[in-house]
């Protein structure tokens, strides 16, 4: 009698593909109502201006979701997000640091498009540091640049918060503005290099899918398996770099919202497979900033910033993830 074929699992179960079906829905919906909500006719003017901030939203989203994913996968650890590496921070302290020593009605401050290269070319050369001296040799340690990360974080937050002390009050303001995430001062300008230089690099990411769930075995696994280690995890962790750098150039940082969306697709979805996680993780973010801006606009009327509350909500996230993983030890 012959032998049966062994047959394959599917890469997603119908279970997931529902799921994701559904969430994909669901922030199609709130992107459409997004654009039509209270908007009296004046389309000629109302549509393109929310085209352009429902587009940064979702670029943002799903940088944020894109790179947290990989960058958990790669340290195989659920409470650690790119924020470690300081760039939030050092975000920051180009803006401090730009208002103290230049003032507000500087160019590099007043004009966006001159704001967001600044930010993007500097935390763009942070990176390549951080590449050149703990990824660019053969047995580079992902761990120790962990630790060099938040070094480098403390620095930026220190150096920012003694600038900040110094600021003249006027001054102060144009800071604090930039303190939070915010997609109202998004224009088009802003919004096609952006994009453009996030989708690109998705576009090279995705050669590397097929490695993401060897990574997130560990190491050695991960070698003993076949896969070049050092050189796969250095080419994902610049792109991790590089999404990270222009979405917070983009809008300002949302520390904690990789955190959240991420864990949110691993609790709802049953598989391991890092593709139907990471598409689930940019289906909860959009979701999560788009249905959030909606009812701070319409509901609070601007009076909590949404990264405030997604902060908020992500420290109680992190540390229920804090006792659970205590709990399992």
């Amino acid at each position: 009698m012959r032998a049966k074929a062994a047959v394959a699992p599917p890469a997603v179960a119908s279970s997931d593909r529902v799921r994701l079906v559904g969430l994909a829905g669901g922030a199609a919906v709130l992107i459409a109502l997004f654009m039509v909500v209270q908007a009296a006719g004046m389309w000629d003017y109302v549509l393109p201006r929310r085209a352009v901030k429902v587009g940064a939203i979702a670029l943002a989203g799903a940088s944020i979701a894109v790179s947290t994913v990989i960058f958990q996968s790669i340290t195989t650890n659920r409470i650690l997000t790119p924020a470690i590496m300081g760039l939030d921070r050092l975000y920051m302290l180009i803006q401090t640091a730009t208002v103290y020593f230049l003032g507000s009605a500087h160019p590099l401050v007043s004009q966006s498009r001159l704001n967001f290269l600044l930010c993007t070319g500097a935390m763009g050369l942070f990176s390549l540091f951080v590449y050149r001296m703990f990824l660019g040799r053969r047995q580079a340690n992902v761990y120790v640049m962990l630790l060099i990360g938040v070094v480098f974080g403390t620095l930026f937050d220190s150096l920012s918060s003694f600038l900040l002390v110094l600021i003249d009050p006027n001054e102060f303001l144009v800071v604090q503005s930039r303190m939070f995430a915010s997609f109202n001062r998004v224009t088009s300008q802003l919004f096609w290099p952006a994009s453009a230089a996030a989708l690109a690099v998705m576009a090279y990411v995705a050669r590397f899918m097929k490695y993401l769930d060897v990574l997130a075995l560990g190491r050695d696994h991960a070698i003993n398996l076949g896969v070049d280690y050092p050189k796969v995890v250095r080419q994902l962790l610049v792109a991790v770099f590089i999404l990270v750098a222009v979405s917070t150039a983009l809008v300002g940082p949302v520390t904690f919202l990789g955190l959240i969306v991420a864990n949110l697709a691993y609790e709802l979805l049953d598989t391991y497979r890092r593709v139907p996680l990471m598409a689930a993780a940019v289906f909860i973010s959009i979701i999560a900033l788009v249905g959030g801006q909606l009812v701070v606009e319409r509901v609070f009327v601007f009076s909590t910033p949404l990264p405030v509350i997604i902060n908020f909500a992500g420290g109680i996230l992190f540390l229920y993830l804090l006792f659970k993983e205590r709990s399992a030890w």
